[in-house]
């Protein structure tokens, strides 16, 4: 497969708020993250084993890009939610390449000593209505799953429910094969579970 699951992304309107309602809803505390300049977020995050969970907001110590935000940001309003996932390769431009259009223009990004390309849409919004995965491409060996601490939090399924199912399904058969992601019909949503220490939890 072209494509590996990187990680799952919580939008919020303030960091604060997002990282309280992921530390309420899964029972353990988030570490690391940082700032991301070029589109002017923050983050922080936990660590899933393999993957890692990410809770990103608009940075207001920044100031606003000339640009649209990742993850639809600048629209973003209401309560913190699992709004996108983002999926790893060996080569952007190749995945991109079997990606529906508008998955995004490369960009070269950092954050402290990680590097990585990341697709980004020119209008924010990702394919299928962010249902589709943005496509990100580390450089290097470093890796934020490898270096967060271990928090006995692992991710079993996320549910990416879409109208037209079939269609998201058709476009990421050929990219990923991972038993976690499961399509379904219905409204578009995104539903995650996990196996924590407190035992099995849920974010949507």
């Amino acid at each position: 497969m072209i494509l590996r699951f990187d990680h799952i992304a919580i939008s919020a309107l303030t960091l604060q708020e997002g990282v309280a309602w992921v530390e309420e809803a899964l029972g353990v505390a988030l570490a690391g993250g940082g700032q991301h300049a070029h589109m002017a977020t923050h983050n922080r995050l936990l660590g899933l084993g393999d993957l890692y969970l990410e809770v990103i907001a608009a940075d207001p110590s920044a100031p606003a890009p000339a640009w649209p935000r990742w993850f639809d940001l600048d629209n973003f309003s209401g309560k913190p939610r699992l709004t996108n996932w983002v999926a790893g390769c060996e080569s952007i431009t190749g995945a991109l390449a079997l990606s529906p259009p508008g998955t995004g223009i490369p960009a070269q990004l950092q954050r402290g000593d990680y590097r990585w390309q990341m697709a980004i849409p020119a209008d924010g919004k990702l394919p299928f209505d962010g249902a589709f995965p943005a496509l990100i491409q580390w450089q290097g060996a470093l890796h934020p799953a490898r270096a967060l601490p271990e928090s006995g939090v692992r991710l079993t399924r996320l549910e990416i429910a879409y109208p037209d199912s079939e269609a998201l399904r058709a476009a990421l058969a050929p990219l990923i094969d991972d038993p976690r992601i499961v399509i379904t019909a219905g409204a578009k949503a995104l539903r995650a579970s996990f196996d924590t220490p407190h035992g099995p939890r849920h974010l949507q």
